[in-house]
C-alpha cells in the first residue's frame, strides 16, 4: 500500500508540470521522450534470460497500451484542459480497474454503475461549466482513452505476474518501457515532423518526469498493485486525484470554484466509499492457481 502511496505523490506534481511547460508539445514527443528516459533507467536492471520470449513480447505490448497509448491520450488533453481537470477526469479509472478485472474474472458487481453514475455527477458539478462545449467533451474523451488503457495494462500485468514465476519486477520491467516507447515514437512519427524548440527549463521537466515519475512512478505502482486486492487496488487510482488538484491550485495557481469542488468533491468521495465497502463485504477477488507471492 506504500508504494501506491508514494508513486501517487510523485504523479501529483505532474499534471500541473504538462500544463505549464510542456502543453504546447506534441503529445507523441513528450510521451517517448518520458518512457526513452524510463528505459534508460530500467536498462541496466533487465535479465533477457529471466523469461522467454514470447513472455517478453506480451510484457512490451502490455507496456505499449498501459505507458505509450495512455501518454499520448493523456498529453494531448491538456490541448483542452487545465491541469485540475485532467486530475480530476481521472477519477473513471478505478471504475474501469474494477470493471475490467470484473470481465476477465468472469463477473459482473452492479454497484459499479451506480458508483460511476455518482462520479460522473461529482466531476460535472466541479468543472462543467469551466469550459466551453467542444473543448470539454474532447478533452473528457482523450483523458478517458487514457484511462482505459492505464486501467487495463495494470489488470493485466497483476495477473501475468501473478501467475509467473522465476522473475522479478526488477528483471523485467524494461521490456514495459521499450513497448511504451516504441508505440510512443511511431505515433510521433506519423503525426509528422513538428516544431520542437525546447527551453532549457522544458529538457529538465522531461527529465523529472522520464526518470521519476514513469521510471520510478510506474514501477511503484506496478509492483505496488500485487500486493493488494483488485478492489483496493481500483480504490488507490484516485488517492492522486486530490493530491494533484491541490498541487495545481496551490504551486501553479490556478483557479477553480471552491465551493463546487467541494461538493463534487463529496460526491465522489462517497463514490468511492460506496466502491471501497463493496470490496471489503462482497466476496474475494479469486486468486490465481499457482502463483507466486508477490515479487520485489
Amino acid at each position: 500500500m506504500i508504494l501506491l502511496l508514494l508513486a501517487s505523490f510523485i504523479w501529483a506534481f505532474s499534471f500541473g508540470l504538462i500544463k505549464k511547460h510542456l502543453g504546447g508539445l506534441d503529445a507523441g514527443f513528450v510521451a517517448f521522450s518520458r518512457l526513452f528516459l524510463a528505459l534508460l533507467l530500467f536498462l541496466p536492471l533487465l535479465r533477457p534470460r529471466k523469461i522467454s520470449l514470447p513472455l517478453a513480447a506480451r510484457l512490451a505490448v502490455l507496456g505499449a497500451v498501459q505507458f505509450g497509448l495512455m501518454y499520448v491520450f493523456y498529453i494531448q488533453s491538456f490541448l483542452f484542459l487545465a491541469a485540475h481537470q485532467v486530475a480530476l477526469f481521472t477519477i473513471f479509472t478505478p471504475l474501469y480497474v474494477a470493471a475490467t478485472a470484473d470481465l476477465m474474472d468472469g463477473r459482473f458487481r452492479p454497484l459499479h454503475f451506480w458508483t460511476a453514475l455518482l462520479a460522473v455527477a461529482g466531476t460535472a458539478l466541479i468543472v462543467y461549466s469551466r469550459l466551453p462545449g467542444a473543448g470539454l467533451r474532447t478533452g473528457f474523451f482523450l483523458v478517458q482513452a487514457s484511462n482505459l488503457c492505464f486501467a487495463l495494462g495494470q489488470v493485466l500485468y497483476r495477473r501475468l505476474a501473478l501467475a509467473s514465476r522465476g522473475w522479478k519486477d526488477r528483471d523485467v520491467f524494461a521490456w514495459l518501457y521499450l513497448g511504451g516507447a516504441a508505440a510512443a515514437l511511431a505515433l510521433f512519427l506519423f503525426s509528422g515532423p513538428p516544431r520542437l524548440e525546447l527551453s532549457g527549463g522544458q529538457w529538465l521537466v522531461l527529465v523529472y518526469l522520464g526518470l521519476l515519475a514513469s521510471g520510478v512512478g510506474f514501477f511503484l505502482w506496478n509492483v505496488g498493485a500485487l500486493r493488494v486486492s483488485a478492489g483496493m487496488l481500483a480504490v488507490f487510482n484516485n488517492v492522486k486525484i486530490p493530491l494533484a488538484v491541490a498541487v495545481s491550485l496551490v504551486f501553479f495557481k490556478e483557479r477553480t470554484d471552491l465551493l463546487r469542488l467541494a461538493l463534487g468533491g463529496a460526491l465522489i468521495m462517497s463514490a468511492l466509499a460506496l466502491n471501497s465497502g463493496r470490496d471489503k463485504t462482497g466476496s474475494p477477488p479469486p486468486q490465481v492457481q499457482g502463483a507466486n507471492p508477490p515479487p520485489g
